[in-house]
């Protein structure tokens, strides 16, 4: 995949708080299931909220970094089901991924689906990275079983890898509460014949609260910032890649991370700014290990 910005300063964002381990965020702010709402801020409106948050708020700190780079792998079918499942709203979609966390050389195979009131539900296992081709058995058996047991109904989707994406990611986790953040910049998507970036001045900020109205909600909507309805990773990448015909919800998102051209023909594919995109000579085999 295409690595981050060595030179990505971000003192400004995460200077102000206190640290908080790895083990006590486990302990207190697991959240495994839990409500998410996702935000679109470009710097100066991140910054002008840091202050509030780091009253609240203290940072994931391991080894004295603070900053932590992503491997994330996503797998879909052919038809692209987990994708258009979740373009179209689709009540009982999923993800399937393998994230790897550089930085502590850490791998873990995903599953997320929907569940009571639409609480997000993560399950996941830990993975090898160097098992990338196709799911191992294992992974694929992991998946239906957990998509079978949340919706009562048997997993029909043969997977295969469909997108790359790497960033950087600042959590930050609540003194009181459960409540945490993250915070994400620095986003490279990756196909095996084209990547985009999509630059260091735009943040996807995921608040994760037990209800979905925490301090961070609270705050964000009083800075009148409002939810992105449709703000994945994987289909924002997919979209902008030319990986799917129909992504028309996904534009105002797309629009707010700055991948659309100023004065856009509607539902059209020159709405995306060609200048992002690179595509290689030939084919390229994406892989996790930078």
């Amino acid at each position: 995949m295409t690595c981050h910005d060595p030179n990505l300063d971000l003192d400004w964002l995460t200077g102000g708080f206190d640290p908080v381990s790895l083990a006590d965020l486990n302990e207190n702010a697991a959240m495994l299931s839990r409500i998410d709402n996702k935000y679109v801020l470009r710097r100066h409106h991140l910054s002008a909220m840091i202050p509030a948050l780091a009253d609240r708020f203290d940072i994931l700190a391991i080894d004295h970094l603070r900053v932590f780079t992503y491997d994330t792998r996503y797998f879909d079918d052919a038809e692209r089901s987990a994708y258009y499942e979740h373009h179209q709203g689709v009540r009982q979609g999923f993800k399937v991924r393998v994230r790897r966390y550089v930085d502590s050389d850490l791998c873990f195979l995903e599953v997320k689906v929907k569940g009571q009131r639409g609480m997000t539900e993560k399950f996941r296992l830990p993975y090898d990275p160097s098992a990338l081709h196709h799911l191992s058995p294992e992974a694929c058996a992991y998946a239906s079983a957990t998509y079978a047991e949340q919706y009562g109904k048997p997993f029909r989707y043969q997977l295969a890898p469909a997108l790359d994406v790497r960033y950087r990611r600042i959590t930050l986790v609540a003194r009181t509460g459960g409540e945490r953040m993250t915070i994400d910049t620095d986003l490279h998507f990756s196909t095996p014949t084209a990547t985009l970036a999509t630059g260091t001045g735009v943040f996807i900020v995921e608040t994760k609260s037990a209800n979905g109205r925490g301090f961070a909600d609270l705050m964000l909507r009083a800075a009148h910032e409002r939810p992105a309805s449709r703000c994945s990773k994987y289909c924002i990448g997919m979209a902008a890649l030319g990986q799917v015909s129909r992504y028309n919800h996904f534009l105002p998102t797309m629009r707010k991370l700055g991948m659309i051209s100023a004065a856009p023909t509607i539902g059209r594919w020159s709405e995306i700014r060609p200048e992002l995109r690179r595509r290689f000579a030939g084919p390229v085999s994406l892989s996790l290990v930078a």
